[in-house]
């Protein structure tokens, strides 16, 4: 569960008007979370009228939508695929699962259209997710078809066992080859849709970093993180004043199409949960990235 600590600027503020606030759900999905004891207040079930203190811990679970999620015919990108796991491409724009009002055309509703055999982990609105990537963001994901195999993934993702790289493109040239970002991220209180750097609420966060290519005005990245914090290499490449081209979010500069933030998941490399045997998989990016990475170059 989420644990979130109320600061002084929440102070006395109620439960259900802060955590619409926190999440960007709805009231009456808030209330339904409450009501079902899927969120506490220093391990305690309230009411959604609760006056919330400085210090009081709130631990929020696995949302559950308020919605039925139906099975959609949504073509699926399958790199590799047994009895146990799936292994796809996601493209960008395709939100990984329900929530926050996108409750069809997600990945989720294309793998339910796809196949019976999913894990139910996570909860009915995250069959057989195990991991996700933002919805801009394009590249590979793991997926569990039982729960056996959903246990074993999830502790190896715990335990940074299963080995994953993503190639970005930023803003301005960097100089050194390789770096180390060390900072700990937590929703920003000013736009709670958006990650930041802060001490306050915050998880430790790691990213590490090697440069690619270098041109006129970006430079392209593989990046590997050591934690896998919301937002985490769109925050932290931004708070080193080297923002991912393109990310609508995070970069003050001047989109140049509707595409998304150049951010790929391009590697995965794990012990398969069952078999044991290592697997290895990378994609290219789609198309749409490699032109705009191609306007950088030729610029």
């Amino acid at each position: 569960m989420e644990e979130v600590i109320v600061n002084e600027k929440d102070n006395l503020k109620r439960l259900d008007v802060f955590l619409t606030e926190y999440t960007n759900e709805s009231r009456n999905f808030i209330l339904k979370n409450i009501k079902s004891g899927n969120i506490l207040v220093n391990d305690e079930k309230v009411k959604g009228g609760y006056i919330i203190k400085t210090n009081d811990v709130i631990k929020i679970g696995s949302l559950k939508v308020d919605t039925e999620i139906k099975a959609e015919n949504i073509p699926l990108d399958i790199l590799y695929e047994d009895d146990d796991i799936l292994v796809v491409n996601k493209k960008s724009g395709m939100v990984v699962h329900p929530g926050n009002g996108n409750y069809s055309h997600t990945l989720v509703n294309a793998l339910m259209g796809y196949t019976d055999e999913l894990s139910d982990e996570g909860g009915t609105e995250r069959v057989g997710i195990v991991h996700r990537i933002d919805k801009d963001t394009s590249g590979i994901l793991l997926i569990a078809k039982t729960n056996e195999a959903h246990r074993i993934l999830s502790e190896g993702f715990k335990n940074k066992t299963i080995k994953r790289k993503y190639i970005a493109l930023v803003h301005g040239v960097i100089d050194h080859n390789q770096g180390k970002i060390v900072a700990p991220i937590g929703r920003s209180k000013i736009d709670r849709k958006k990650m930041c750097v802060t001490e306050e609420n915050s998880k430790n966060a790691v990213t590490n970093f090697t440069v690619l290519e270098r041109y006129k005005n970006a430079t392209l990245l593989e990046l590997v993180l050591e934690t896998g914090r919301t937002h985490q290499i769109r925050v932290h490449m931004e708070y080193i004043n080297h923002p991912i081209v393109n990310d609508p979010l995070y970069c003050k500069r001047k989109v140049i199409n509707d595409y998304g933030q150049m951010l790929h998941a391009a590697y995965l490399g794990f012990e398969h949960p069952i078999t044991h045997k290592f697997l290895e998989f990378e994609v290219e990016p789609e198309k749409e990235f490699l032109e705009i990475l191609n306007m950088f170059k030729n610029s």
